[in-house]
Parts: structure tokens; sequence; C-alpha cells
């Protein structure tokens, strides 16, 4: 049971040579002891803290307030019958009490703001780089290691990203590089109707879906519909720790989930950039037929003249934007940290990293060619 003298009301004791404080200084006396230090203003005399049954930090904080952190702070150097933990607990709260506000920050002007953001993105750009980099390399050494193991080749998963990201994606490249054909078409008649060129229309539009449009179309799209897919994929088996129980069992993430999808994207989209590079040479050649007056026969004429090194270019950045879009994406898939909303931060951030990265290996690769005269 609890003592009776230590459960006595807070007071403040009037004695020979000063003020006594007696009773229990707790949040339990929180409002008596408010209205008794407000009737009683801070003592001139000595105040003993001995006779203080019970203490808590509420007590402490109203105790410091009403005799301030200096003056308590010398009680305490000549009070020697307080009890050790209660010293303590006065100590601690004086030390936070009387610790300095921390300075404030100087106000930076727009061209400091503006030079530290920069930083900050250049600094998480390179970040991101090395990531990348580094997932690179860690795939290509997961797939050398199985090269040589057919025994650990995922034939039914590789099958199924091929269905997936090549056959399901056909009708809506045909589509979309087919209207992109025509509005081609219709730009350069319009350009080149002024001189009297029409018929260079032809050329136009083969010239532009063999080197060009054909392939950057086909990884735009692979980039938004199968890189934002393989993120999601990925980051919903993080979210519900089915990665965590494939190291359980031995099995390798990047050589089970990554492997498979990297290639199936590196078959699928050289064969998806001729869908596209057919069907905008088709779209082109339906505006030729209806709008320009220019024969079949005369469009296939002029389509044979032009040379094949062109289509070979194309089709040498397909494989490099494939496996560019395929790294993002599982990469940002295995970023994933949990949640719902983290899926769809990267998921996001897949797409735009994969179209960002797709349009500059692009113009790399066309400064390059120019210059090499292919």
């Amino acid at each position: 049971m609890t003592n009776a003298e230590d459960m006595r009301p807070p007071a403040i004791e009037r004695q020979e040579g000063g003020l006594v404080l007696t009773g229990s200084w707790t949040l339990a006396e929180h409002g008596r002891l408010k209205a008794l230090l407000t009737q009683a203003a801070p003592p001139e005399q000595t105040v003993s803290l001995s006779g203080i049954d019970r203490l808590d930090t509420a007590g402490a904080t109203l105790l410091i307030r009403w005799l301030g952190v200096d003056r308590l702070r010398g009680l305490l150097l000549q009070e020697q019958a307080l009890a050790p933990e209660r010293r303590a607990l006065l100590e601690t709260l004086l030390d936070a009490l009387d610790r300095a506000p921390a300075p404030e920050a100087p106000k930076q002007g727009l061209l400091s703001q503006l030079l530290e953001g920069l930083g900050r993105q250049t600094q998480a750009l390179g970040q991101q780089f090395w990531q990348q980099s580094g997932f690179m390399g860690l795939v290509l050494q997961s797939l050398l290691g199985i090269l040589f193991r057919p025994g650990r080749w995922r034939i039914t998963a590789f099958v199924n990203q091929v269905h997936q990201t090549g056959l399901n994606a056909v009708p809506i490249v045909a589509l979309l590089t087919f209207l992109v054909g025509a509005v081609v078409a219709f730009l350069g008649a319009t350009v080149l109707g002024a001189f009297g060129a029409e018929v260079y229309t032809v050329n136009l539009v083969a010239y532009s879906f063999l080197r060009e449009f054909g392939v950057l179309l086909a990884a735009i799209l692979m980039a938004g519909r199968t890189a934002s897919a393989f993120t999601a994929q990925i980051g919903s088996m993080k979210a519900n720790e089915e990665l965590d129980a494939l190291r359980t069992l031995g099995l390798n993430p990047v050589e089970l989930l990554v492997i498979p999808r990297v290639l199936a994207l590196m078959l699928t989209l050289p064969l998806l950039s001729f869908v596209a590079v057919v069907s905008g040479i088709i779209g082109g050649g339906v505006v030729s037929l209806l709008s320009l007056g220019i024969s079949l026969e005369q469009f296939l004429g002029i389509l044979a003249d032009v040379p094949l090194n062109h289509y070979l270019v194309g089709m040498a950045k397909a494989p490099i934007f494939a496996f560019v879009v395929a790294i993002i994406g599982c990469l940002e898939g295995f970023k994933v940290s949990g949640s719902a909303e983290s899926v769809g931060r990267h998921t996001t951030s897949s797409v735009v990293q994969s179209i960002f990265m797709v349009i500059l290996l692009d113009a790399v690769a066309a400064l390059f060619f120019m210059e090499m005269g292919w």
C-alpha cells in the first residue's frame, strides 16, 4: 500500500530561515500546484526542496517556471538533502530548458535556391545512372552464368513474355504507325507541293520510317506499355513479399524474373519495329495513292530504290532500346518499398525514364550514323 505521507498535498511552509516545499508535486496535483504558485510570488528568502515527497516532470516544470532556471540551479548546488532521483530530474529539465535555440538558417536568395535544386537533381541523376549501370552488370553476369546451363533456362517464362510483350502489342503498334505515316505523308505533300515535288513524299516517308520513326515509335510504345508492366509486376511481388520467398527457396529473382523479360523484349522489339516500318509506309502509300495521284506501281518503284542500309541502321538500334527499357522497368520494380503508393510512383518513374533514355539514345545514334556517313 502507498504510504499516506507520500500522498500529502503540495504546500509551501514558512519556517525559520526561509520557505520549505512539501507534499506531492506531481501531475495529479497539477491544478492545486498551479493555483498555489499563482498566489505565491517568487520568494526572496531561501527555498528548501528537501520536503518534497514526490516529484515528476509536471511538478518540476512548474517549479522551474516559478523560481527561474538560474535560481533553481543555484538551489540545487546548495541543497544536500534532496533525493538523487529528484535532483537528476530537475537537472535534466534545467539543461533542456536552458539550451540555446538553434540558429535560424540564413535565407537563401533565388539564385542560391536554383543552384541548390540543380545540385540535388544532378546528384539524384548520378545515383540513378550508377544504380542502372550496376543492375545492367548484374543482369549480364546472371545471363552469362546460365548461358551454358540449359537446365536453368526459363523457357516457359520466356515464351509467356514474348506473347505479352510482342504478340499482344502488334495491333496498337501497327495502328499508331499507320496513322503517323499518313500524317508524315500529308505534311510532306504540303511542303513539297509548293515546289512541284510531291513525288518525293514517298522518299520522305520511306527514309523517316526506315531510319527513325519505325524503331523509335515502337520503342516508345514499349516504354509506356511494357516497362510499366514489368515495374508493376515485380513491384507487386516485392510488396507481397514474394521476392523474399523466392530467395528463401534458394532461387535468384534476377535469373527467374528479369532475364526472361529482357530477352523477350530484345526479341520482340525488332519484330515490332519491322511491323511499325511496314505499317508506316503503308499509311504513307495510302495518302500518296488517294491524295497525290501516285500510282501503286510508281510508289513501289520509288520505294525499291531506297538503299537497304537505312533499314539496317534503324534495326540496329532496336535491341539496344529493348535492353535499356527492360532494365529500367525491372530495376524500378525492385526499388518498390512495399506499399501501393510506391508501386504507382515507381511505375510512373519507369515510363518517364524509359522514354527519356530511348529518345536520348536515338539522338546519339543519329549523330553517330550521320558522322559515319551511314
